[in-house]
């Protein structure tokens, strides 16, 4: 170990910059869950269990959104509905006159 060390050329920050579109943060995870993710990485012959959570959240939440037919279906029932709550359709109404 030296006496001295020269970080006059050393720069501030992290020491490898992140990817575009990841964002460093800190989050809690319980131990147990940690631990998984850390042992399934192992099991494969190494790798980062960072991304193993990021894909898992990610399958997560694209099995969360709402199909297109599935959110068809749910504006056209709101439609109906809130056109038979306001006293019918047009058609309705044109059939009334």
């Amino acid at each position: 170990m030296q006496e001295e060390y020269d970080f006059s050329r050393g720069e501030r920050g992290a020491v490898e910059p992140l990817a575009q579109g990841k964002t460093r943060i800190t989050i809690r995870l319980d131990d147990d869950l940690l631990d998984w993710f850390r042992d399934q990485v192992h099991q494969a012959g190494g790798g980062n269990y960072q991304t193993l959570i990021n894909r898992a959240l990610r399958v997560y939440v694209q099995d969360r959104r709402e199909p297109l037919e599935a959110t068809l279906r749910r504006v056209v029932r709101e439609e109906l509905q809130a056109s038979s709550e306001s006293g019918g359709s047009r058609a309705a109404a044109g059939r009334r006159a």
